[in-house]
């Protein structure tokens, strides 16, 4: 009894413990430097911290798969078919993501494998790609949705040009006889600078009188009144 038992924890492959832990083990270690840099990349912006998780969970077991398939092409067939009826509807909003996803799973092949050095140098040289074009800090663009009253129509222009030094771009204008909708395309930096010399935006605008709402709508689909 007790050697069968054994026997199911037995390698069928020639690889020893120490192989197998060792490729699981820097694929692990390597998935946290993703984590790290997508930390740092979407910090205050669209920064998900399950998905975060989930890049270091993609690349162990992208690593392990990897570790049982070696060279075996029987089995790569048998994975690949496996896999081929698992589908994400999941759009992906940011596509830095797909970036992070193919990563990971590069990773984790390379470690299954025992390239540690591709993958060491590979995942190097793709942050510092990704911090020389700009990458690590987002600017996204973000909407600004003011509807008033259309006699205050000329007053919130003007008030939108003073708080964003004239850089708000309008992309919008819907009027009825009664009320006006005016949305504005903003970035990041120019809602912090704004922020600077008036810290409530919206209080300002509503200050104005006759303003329905003010809405505040990022890339990440998050709306802020």
């Amino acid at each position: 009894m007790r050697e069968k038992i054994f026997s199911l924890f037995t390698n069928p492959s020639d690889m020893t413990w120490e192989q197998i832990l060792m490729n699981i083990g820097v694929a692990a270690l390597l998935g946290f430097f993703v984590f790290i840099s997508y930390y740092i990349s979407h910090r205050g912006t669209i920064y998900s911290k399950k998905f975060n998780a989930s890049l270091v969970i993609l690349t162990v077991l992208t690593g392990t798969v990897m570790t049982v398939i070696g060279n075996n092409i029987a089995l790569s067939l048998g994975m690949v078919g496996a896999l081929s009826i698992v589908r994400f509807r999941t759009a992906i909003k940011d596509s830095r993501d797909t970036v992070y996803i193919f990563w990971a799973i590069i990773i984790g092949i390379c470690c299954g494998v025992g390239d540690y050095l591709v993958a060491s140098v590979g995942s190097a040289v793709v942050f510092v790609v990704i911090l020389i074009l700009g990458c690590i800090k987002s600017d996204n663009r973000i909407l600004l949705i003011v509807r008033a009253a259309r006699s205050k129509q000329p007053i919130v222009k003007s008030k939108v040009y003073k708080l964003f030094g004239g850089k708000a771009v309008l992309r919008v204008e819907n009027t009825t006889e009664e009320s006006v909708e005016l949305i504005y395309e903003l970035t990041q930096n120019m809602l912090k600078k704004a922020e600077k010399n008036e810290p409530d935006i919206s209080g300002s605008i509503y200050a104005i009188g006759n303003v329905e709402y003010v809405n505040t709508v990022m890339q990440n689909d998050e709306v802020s009144n």
